[in-house]
């Protein structure tokens, strides 16, 4: 029996993503297929008036590894690729549409995804589904648990993650439960792909030696926090920067950040005597990192700090970490995980840079396992071992920042009482006034039978 060709759908919403994508066919990880497609997603919150990554500068060089582009936001239009996915019913018929629209015939089809848990891969995943999934992760994410329970006919069918080895000797959690295996994307062939970006970069302004480079995240568009205190972290990063002696600092904001954002920054620099210049050209991080190399990289919790770190040698440092942790909510936002990451591992901007040692890997990954625990108990059950250890054991001023005590108290987990009251829910006496507290409660909420006529 002569076997169908095989099509590969490709999907990208980031430009970063489109390199991991490009890096791991150079290294040869994605599975042999006779035609290949990027499935660009604009998942912006108004695709109409923000750029997707297609039209980046660069994208064009990543091209040459691929039969063409589709672009995923035309083919469902007009729904959003963020909210939409197909009634269970319609899945067959989208398939078909899908198909004849891109031409797919009867060839037997693969998907590459990234965050599979969300649309616009979910979707794409439930569109075809007798597609064997690859899954890559383009972020700090994956070092956290999946932040959401998988539909076990489309987790099963991932075969393996591929990621960059962002926090050496650190293994990702996302998709263990269904046994998926995590393969390391090589960052030699990376970094090639950024070195081809760069070629094509648009000339970046002119900066001095010993410049700091301030990375934005826009998170207010997150709901992490409001316009007004992400402008202020800004700032913050801004007087960091400066005290430590860097007055050239350029910062590079969100592409959908306000214009107004530069201009505070712009009024904060010229009281500091310092010299601002802000990177508005849409490009990598890592391509300014290749073609300017800062003396320092500053921002809040960006996968952007890892990669200068693990990949150009860069020196960073993290700003706002403990407010993100503060505010995050709930215990299960996603962003929790790279969160703790970025502030356990790289220095406080406004402490002594060598204040805090980063922690060694082993307790690191046992912070994580506690951390993925207590986000996702129904998920990850086989965590709760770890979880008890490292709570009996490193709860301390530095580690409490990473857990709540009313999480912890939900799950039964150490530290949910204090420990100079731990002797509590042993002590017979206290026992005793417990029962007979909730016996009376359920007395004074006990209906009153009707007295007759």
């Amino acid at each position: 029996m002569t076997s169908r060709p095989r099509v590969q759908l490709l999907l990208v919403s980031t430009l970063y993503g489109a390199a991991t994508l490009a890096a791991a066919l150079d290294a040869g990880q994605l599975p042999a297929a006779e035609r290949r497609y990027l499935v660009v997603a604009n998942t912006a919150a108004i695709p109409e008036t923000t750029p997707g990554p297609d039209r980046a500068p660069g994208f064009e060089r990543l091209l040459t590894r691929f039969d063409g582009v589709l672009s995923w936001n035309d083919a469902i239009s007009p729904f959003h690729p963020a909210g939409w996915s197909p009634r269970p019913d319609d899945a067959p018929l989208w398939e078909r549409y899908l198909r004849l629209l891109w031409g797919l015939g009867t060839d037997d089809v693969t998907l590459v995804l990234e965050s599979i848990q969300v649309n616009p891969a979910l979707a794409l995943a439930q569109v075809f589904p007798d597609a064997p999934l690859d899954v890559y992760a383009d972020g700090l994410m994956s070092y956290g648990p999946t932040r959401s329970k998988l539909d076990p006919l489309i987790g099963t069918r991932v075969r393996r993650l591929l990621h960059l080895d962002l926090v050496p000797g650190l293994r990702p959690l996302l998709l263990t439960e269904f046994g998926v295996e995590a393969e390391t994307v090589p960052g030699e062939a990376f970094a090639k792909v950024l070195a081809e970006l760069s070629e094509s970069c648009p000339d970046l302004p002119e900066v001095p030696e010993g410049a700091a480079l301030l990375l934005g995240q826009y998170l207010s568009a997150l709901d992490i926090l409001s316009p007004e205190e992400e402008e202020r972290l800004h700032v913050r990063m801004l007087r960091g920067a400066v005290r430590r002696g860097h007055r050239d600092v350029l910062f590079k904001p969100h592409p959908s950040a306000p214009s107004r954002w530069s201009r505070m920054l712009e009024e904060e620099a010229a009281r500091l005597d310092a010299r601002l210049t802000v990177l508005d050209v849409p490009v990598l991080a890592e391509v300014v990192y290749q073609r300017l190399r800062p003396a320092l990289v500053v921002a809040c919790f960006s996968t952007a700090l890892l990669t200068a770190r693990t990949f150009h040698g860069l020196p960073v440092a993290r700003a706002g970490t403990d407010l993100l942790l503060e505010r995050l909510t709930p215990y299960q936002n996603s962003n929790r995980v790279p969160v703790t990451i970025v502030d356990a591992l790289l220095p406080d901007l406004e402490a002594d840079a060598a204040a805090s040692a980063p922690p060694a890997p082993e307790d690191l990954s046992g912070l994580l396992a506690a951390v993925g625990y207590a986000m996702q108990p129904q998920i990850y059950p086989n965590l709760r071992p770890a979880a008890e250890r490292y709570l009996s054991t490193h709860l301390s001023t530095r580690t409490w920042r990473y857990f709540k005590r009313r999480r912890l108290t939900a799950l039964a987990l150490p530290g949910a009482i204090p420990s100079q009251l731990a002797f509590l829910p042993r002590n017979p006496a206290v026992r005793r006034v417990a029962r007979r507290a909730r016996a009376m409660k359920r007395r004074l909420t006990r209906p009153k039978k009707a007295t007759p006529a």
